[in-house]
């Protein structure tokens, strides 16, 4: 399969959000908003191990855009951002990774801004996107690895019926304590269990 010769419309809607790739004009909201989570975002992302300037979000999104556009599976690989879909306001990040297209399959992860923590926007987010995956781009499974000690990411994962398949002992460091730590596998293989939410795109 070619990735380039995908279909994926977008945005994504839900009843609270509007999903969609980055765009260049998001560099401020987004900078705000890690900013913002920082004290969060840093126990568990690599990418959130110091605190980014506006000039080093900006080259990032610029270099999403432009995976978007050749549908690269590399870093940043496929972003989607998330936004209230009453307010505009940004509210966190999400997207497809690690892309094997041959299956097809692939992997997702999340981030929220701590002021939206709490509210069920990120669950919702990914129901979505894993509907968006299913029924879209017709995969036969997707992934959400997170760290054993993300109580947040893990019940997002579990709220969702994504099955454990394991864990990896000794997978990974903790970005700021270099803690060695071990890393969950949830996935899914088909929309069964999924709790229903109405998704458009």
């Amino acid at each position: 399969m070619n990735p380039m010769l995908l279909d994926f419309p977008m945005p994504i809607t839900t009843p609270r959000l509007l999903i969609r790739p980055p765009q260049i004009s998001d560099s401020v909201a987004v900078n705000a908003a890690i900013l913002e989570s920082y004290d969060i975002l840093h126990d568990y992302v690599a990418w959130a191990a110091t605190k980014p300037s506006l000039a080093e979000i900006e080259e990032h999104i610029r270099l999403a855009t432009a995976n978007w556009i050749l549908k690269k599976n590399e870093e940043p690989y496929l972003e989607l951002y998330l936004f209230d879909k009453t307010s505009g306001e940004f509210i966190g990040g999400s997207g497809f990774h690690h892309m094997n297209w041959t299956v097809p399959s692939l992997e997702t992860g999340y981030w929220i801004r701590a002021s939206r923590e709490g509210k069920g926007l990120m669950t919702e987010a990914i129901n979505a996107i894993t509907q968006y995956a299913f029924k879209q781009l017709k995969v036969k499974r997707i992934a959400i690895t997170c760290d054993i000690d993300n109580v947040r990411s893990k019940s997002i994962a579990e709220r969702l019926n994504y099955s454990l398949e394991g864990v990896l002992k000794s997978h990974r460091r903790k970005p700021i304590s270099g803690e060695l730590s071990d890393t969950l596998i949830f996935a899914k293989y088909d929309l069964n269990d999924l709790p229903a939410l109405t998704v458009n795109w």
